[in-house]
């Protein structure tokens, strides 16, 4: 396992990071069932943990603080907040009110004092982010959190952030988590310059593309009934639903990538890991195993280093910067809708 430090942090990461959006009944409903998937990350090496509040609707929080009594100093813990967490007008979104109230109820389910990095789950629009960087200004100074991050920023919103945090002296988000594979390289636009520009570190979601870039699924046929896309709804069921007609284009470049992970001699998803981890720009990847078979698969991969033969036929398949579906950028603001939803009105 390598270790890369995130940002201009002296803080040092492992290269790949346990996501447990799995933790709770999203997938593993218990304790027990969870615990052999923490315990074989963290025999690998694994160092930082990632979570969120809403996963399982705290649920994976509760569970991470149980699997980790005794072992807490050993390991790093990050946590997202922001999204609905409740019916009150006020328990989302990034501002002061919300944000401290989200952070002393994650520290309570996880069970600890301090939030190694707490992240802010998606952009809040409404609420100025000098509000926010001051609430997570206030939250370091009180020890509840050491470093402060975003998750699915535009670059233009990780820039504005950053001046906010120079201008008015106050918490500098160190870290941005946003999705990145193969299938979907719309970072490398601009915001992988931003975080470059600025000295953040980018841990990036869904490597594989939520499962698709494992090869389990044939386009046409319906999934088994214990896989992400019969388990999940809404916008994770889209992204790896095998019979929805907008992932056609995916499983096409799909089968040539299979093509060209048996040409190299790897997997297709050693090949998918090792993607995110060769641009420059990116300190970890996120694995989001649901059983302790796949997360096994995927740390066989830690090692697997790509030529600049095997990046360039990957650039033909799926050109740099580009993204095959929408759906899978993380986060649509809110004006992309405002044209549909007039003419509906």
């Amino acid at each position: 396992m390598e270790y890369r430090l995130l940002g201009e942090t002296g803080l040092k990461v492992s290269q790949f990071v346990l996501g447990t959006g799995t933790f709770g009944f999203w997938g593993n409903n218990t304790k027990q069932d969870c615990q052999p998937i923490l315990d074989e990350a963290l025999a690998a090496g694994v160092n930082l943990i990632d979570t969120a509040d809403v996963y399982s609707n705290g649920q994976s929080e509760e569970i991470v603080g149980e699997l980790l009594k005794g072992r807490r100093q050993d390991v790093l813990i990050a946590t997202k907040g922001g999204h609905s967490m409740g019916s009150g007008p006020n328990q989302q979104g990034s501002s002061k009110h919300w944000i401290k109230q989200a952070v002393d109820n994650s520290l309570r389910r996880l069970g600890t004092d301090y939030i190694d990095l707490y992240q802010l789950h998606v952009p809040d629009v409404n609420t100025p982010i000098e509000e926010t960087l001051e609430i997570l200004s206030d939250l370091v100074q009180a020890g509840k959190i050491r470093y402060a991050g975003t998750s699915n920023f535009q670059a233009w919103q990780v820039v504005e952030a950053q001046w906010a945090s120079e201008r008015k002296h106050l918490a500098r988000p160190v870290s941005e988590q946003s999705p990145y594979s193969i299938l979907n390289r719309s970072i490398e636009l601009d915001l992988l310059a931003a975080t470059k520009k600025y000295g953040i570190g980018v841990l990036v979601w869904s490597p594989l593309s939520g499962g698709l870039l494992t090869g389990k699924y044939t386009f046409g046929k319906a999934s088994s009934a214990d896989s992400r896309a019969s388990a999940f709804a809404g916008n994770l069921k889209s992204i790896v639903d095998p019979t929805r007609q907008e992932n056609q284009i995916k499983f096409e470049a799909i089968a040539k990538l299979q093509d060209l992970a048996e040409q190299a001699g790897m997997t297709l998803a050693h090949l998918a890991m090792a993607f995110t981890q060769a641009h420059p720009s990116i300190t970890a990847s996120i694995m989001g195993a649901r059983t302790i078979e796949q997360l096994r698969e995927t740390l066989k991969g830690t090692e697997v280093r790509l030529s600049h033969d095997v990046l360039d036929a990957i650039d033909a398949i799926v050109p740099p910067g580009v993204t095959l579906d929408s759906v899978e950028k993380g986060w649509n603001p809110e004006w992309l809708n405002y044209r549909e939803n007039t003419l509906r009105a």
